[in-house]
């Protein structure tokens, strides 16, 4: 049983992989690219001067790449696409697989009927694993500076992690708890530990991350679409798991009506 639930995990993620890694490639690599582009003329601008005469002596020994800086620029490309494809396709069969292994050991417990319940636990996936780390650490861009060390920083992002698991868990027993009473109610108990969260990082977590000389209108855009590409990625493993689970059960079913009818007959 838990091996044919990995199984469409790992196919659901795979096919929510496949659509994040094409979402890499088309937006979010062009859009990176952009941003260094202007990080990188942020930092030549204060040191552009200095460097005019030797640009002069190197534009002849430039016009003789060029041919060859086409062919590496293309060849740069189709690399980066498939990269950007197969890592998305590897992230989603990670996250299809974790999605899985939840789902197996938690279906009882998450509320909700059919479907529902794997919305409910991408929900709370993309809380832990995304949503509550980048209250404090929020998707670093091209310039960006860091406060902390790697080290350090990964310890926090670890135990945020760890404190958004905690925040779902919290919110899907409150739901559960108040809707007995009512909807609303239930709604309200849910929301209230996700709402504080939000409210302790916001106005007590240090600034870790600086966005440099990029403008902030489009780091808040950058971080934006990371958020919602990471949110429909689980949705999308959500879905497709879903949709594999009916798959199954009505094969399943068909399986067992044949053989009743064999059986009956014989």
């Amino acid at each position: 049983m838990l091996v044919d639930y990995l199984e469409r995990g790992v196919l659901a993620g795979a096919i929510a992989g496949i659509a994040y890694g094409l979402y890499v490639m088309l937006v979010a690599n062009p859009l990176v690219g952009y941003m260094e582009a202007l990080a990188e003329g942020a930092g030549g601008a204060e040191s552009g001067h200095e460097h005019a005469h030797a640009a002069e002596h190197a534009h002849t020994a430039g016009e003789h790449a060029h041919a060859a800086g086409e062919h590496a620029h293309a060849v740069g490309e189709t690399t980066t696409a498939v990269v950007s494809i197969g890592s998305g396709v590897f992230w989603g069969i990670l996250l299809g697989t974790a999605f899985a292994l939840a789902f197996y050991f938690l279906e009882p417990a998450l509320p909700g009927r059919g479907s529902v319940k794997g919305y409910v636990l991408a929900g709370a996936g993309f809380l832990a694993v995304s949503g509550a780390p980048w209250l404090v650490l929020p998707p670093t861009t091209p310039g960006a500076e860091q406060a902390y060390t790697p080290t350090i920083r990964i310890a926090i992002y670890g135990g945020l992690m760890l404190a958004g698991a905690l925040i779902a868990a919290t919110a899907i027993y409150g739901y559960r708890r108040g809707s007995t009473r009512s909807r609303p109610l239930g709604l309200c108990l849910a929301a209230l530990p996700i709402v504080a969260l939000a409210a302790v990082t916001t106005l007590t977590a240090p600034t870790i991350v600086e966005s440099g000389a990029i403008p902030g209108e489009l780091v808040t855009a950058f971080r934006g679409l990371t958020a919602l590409s990471q949110a429909a990625l689980w949705v999308l493993v959500a879905g497709c798991f879903d949709r594999l689970q009916t798959r199954a059960r009505a094969h399943s079913s068909t399986e067992r009506r044949v053989d009743l009818t064999t059986s009956s007959r014989s």
